[in-house]
């Protein structure tokens, strides 16, 4: 393996969340060169590619995939555009994944992408990225002897959206865009998953969704987990923000608790054990997927694609079930391809 040669990237998906972040830690890292970006909306491509210094711009997924020779592709366009099959076809052609969460809408497409990186053996990744912070893995590594019995996420933010008159609620994949619940409901389920190590086994959800809003005001969900143990995830939008001393997570174990006060601090029975410093997990999730490829060796990527397929169910599942006003859904039987 040549750890000097020039790792060569496209990026899928041009919006302001790719130039923020993946756009700017890739042109930000030695031996990388993004040599074409992608966008439907051929402004947002341009505007990318002159931005960052990027030779080429595409409209097309699939045209950039064919014509660029490709080490490795970024998708960061949103989860209902991968019915396309672009990601797909960049894995048959040998190219490595990087893939922003919700990897898809629903299971098959997500079935599909996944056995194109089984089949040709490429790395992947979807961007869990706080698993990187340091706050993260010294929760996890906290928990690691302690037998869980409760686990619950809470996220609270401000009313959402009107409608404009004569407009109904879409239960189709809009809510990507406006229900908090798919915007961090992914990377609420995933850092459970990772800092408790246990998995969701079983899902009801309820939702709140007043006709003149365009997402839910409440989103409540409930899991069995692979212990036996039981989960909440509830995203409520309807106050500015978090109760003041409120963590987002909450670990109950036998004889205490463990709280994760958003990226600040974590406490261990109303005592604070850990206070975090800056640090950003965007570009060490982007920087420990390079090296990666660079040097053939995927130890570090702190997860892949199929992993990220234990992440998605649970919250499909969740989804399903609110839709059959709270019929409880199997994820193992839900997860069958």
């Amino acid at each position: 393996m040549d750890n000097k040669r020039t790792i060569k990237i496209g990026v899928y998906g041009a919006g302001g969340h790719a130039r923020n972040n993946h756009l700017l830690n890739l042109t930000r890292l030695e031996d990388v060169e993004v040599v074409a970006v992608c966008d439907i909306v051929e402004e947002n491509a341009r505007q990318a590619a002159d931005d960052f210094r990027i030779p080429r711009s595409y409209t097309d997924g699939h045209e950039m995939v064919e014509r660029e020779s490709l080490d490795a592709l970024w998708s960061t366009v949103v989860a209902d555009a991968r019915s396309d099959g672009v990601e797909v076809a960049a894995a048959e052609k040998g190219v490595h994944l990087f893939i922003e969460k919700p990897q898809a809408m629903d299971m098959e497409v997500a079935y599909r992408i996944d056995d194109a990186i089984r089949r040709s053996g490429v790395f992947s990744t979807v961007c869990f990225r706080e698993r990187y912070r340091p706050i993260f893995q010294e929760a996890k590594r906290l928990l690691q002897d302690k037998e869980i019995v409760h686990i619950r996420f809470q996220m609270i933010s401000d009313l959402p959206a009107r409608l404009p008159e004569g407009k109904t609620p879409r239960w189709d994949g809009a809510l990507e865009l406006r229900a908090p619940f798919f915007g961090w409901g992914p990377h609420a389920l995933d850092y459970c998953r990772y800092m408790s190590g246990l998995d969701m086994i079983r899902a009801q959800a309820f939702f709140h969704h007043p006709e003149q809003y365009e997402a839910p005001l409440s989103s409540s969900f409930n899991f069995t987990m692979s212990n036996g143990a039981t989960m909440t995830m509830t995203f409520l939008s309807a106050s500015p923000g978090q109760p003041t001393g409120e963590p987002y997570f909450l670990f109950y174990y036998e004889g205490g608790y463990l709280g994760v006060h958003n990226y600040s601090y974590i406490d261990m029975n109303g005592e604070r054990v850990f206070t975090a410093e800056d640090f950003n997990p965007w570009f060490e999730g982007d920087r420990v997927f390079v090296e990666a490829i660079r040097t053939g060796d995927s130890s570090h990527i702190l997860n892949d694609y199929p992993d990220g397929l234990y992440t998605l169910a649970p919250l499909l599942a969740g989804w399903e079930s609110a839709r059959r006003d709270g019929e409880p859904v199997d994820i193992s039987t839900f997860m069958r391809r």
